[in-house]
């Protein structure tokens, strides 16, 4: 491990029952100070490697070290380094958010006279100061999940882990949580590896971005090298024809890059969308045919995941575990 990388993963897989790989031989680095995601849909794998990074369950092969400990070997000390918010809100809704702080704190070995000034710095930080001495059981959605920041908080941690910081979070409390995350960076050079299925949640807060899908990481780069990945712009559209396959002519034009036909909906990649797509429509219509629905984007995350797994993200199947935790996540989330 360099000293600028905190966290290094080589080969890290877990596999269910012998058969179901959930997270299979992935191998990346994190640097100091730097926000790292992965961008996947559910069941990709992204709260899985989380859980092993924690030291919560226990790779089936391979090895990560954090800060120079193994996972396997020195968890405690793994544990002693990191903060963690989980997916799912932990959070006792009996106790205050003060006194589920100092729990944690307690569980921490941390000193009752600091833990307490340091919980009361933290509840400043994600402003819930004026509600900490409330039940949890009287929070929104959003105050719970910024009372799950700061809890993760609570040992000073070099490295924080998020899981789906913002699922099921309003547009606006969203927002909170990202300017609390980006404080985190700026303020006190923490490092944070989160996981999202938020495009725009990778793309505005990532300095770098993992695609995993289905177990596998698939590319690694920043949000704008990912996206300048795809090579060119992206033409969409639809013909009133399900017939004739116009994927070999429309590739001949000059400036298309490449095609690719769905039924009656092309995806053409171009050097430049804005002077391609007139010709694209003046070919088909020589052929007869009409264009009905026309788009025209500039590379963006969803289109260099297409690029990368062959797929738009999308909603995998889950298992009944994580779709019952998701479902009490959100319902927290709204409530």
């Amino acid at each position: 491990m360099t000293e600028n990388n905190v966290i290094v993963v080589r080969n890290l897989s877990k596999v269910y029952g012998g058969k179901i790989k959930a997270v299979n031989k992935i191998s990346f680095f994190i640097k100091r100070g730097e926000i790292f995601g992965f961008l996947g849909p559910n069941g990709a794998g992204k709260t899985t490697t989380i859980k092993m990074l924690t030291t919560l369950i226990a790779p089936t092969s391979g090895d990560a070290r954090i800060l120079g400990y193994s996972i396997k070997g020195d968890s405690s000390m793994v544990r002693a380094s990191i903060g963690v918010v989980p997916q799912e809100f932990t959070a006792d809704e009996d106790l205050t958010g003060f006194d589920n702080a100092l729990l944690i704190a307690d569980l921490y070995g941390i000193p009752r006279a600091i833990a307490k000034k340091r919980i009361s710095d933290l509840m400043e930080l994600v402003e819930l100061n004026g509600a900490m001495n409330r039940k949890v059981s009287t929070y929104s959605g959003g105050m719970r999940r910024r009372l799950e920041l700061a809890i993760g908080l609570v040992n000073h941690p070099k490295i924080l882990f998020l899981d789906e910081p913002t699922l099921g979070l309003d547009v606006q409390t969203r927002a909170a949580v990202w300017r609390y995350i980006q404080k985190l960076k700026k303020d006190y050079n923490m490092t944070l590896f989160m996981t999202t299925h938020y495009l725009e949640e990778a793309d505005s807060l990532c300095d770098r971005i993992a695609i995993i899908d289905r177990g596998r990481i698939i590319r690694i780069g920043s949000p704008n090298k990912l996206k300048a990945g795809i090579g060119g712009d992206i033409v969409s559209l639809s013909v009133n024809n399900d017939h004739e396959d116009l994927t070999d002519m429309l590739r001949k034009i000059n400036g298309v890059v490449e095609v690719k036909r769905v039924g009656k909906d092309y995806r053409i990649k171009v050097k430049l969308a804005e002077t391609l797509a007139p010709k694209l429509i003046t070919a088909i219509s020589a052929k007869g045919y009409q264009v009905t629905k026309l788009s025209m984007t500039k590379p963006t995350l969803d289109e260099a995941y297409l690029e990368y797994t062959g797929r738009s993200l999308r909603e995998e199947e889950t298992s009944t575990g994580d779709v019952m935790s998701q479902r009490r996540t959100l319902r927290l989330s709204r409530s």
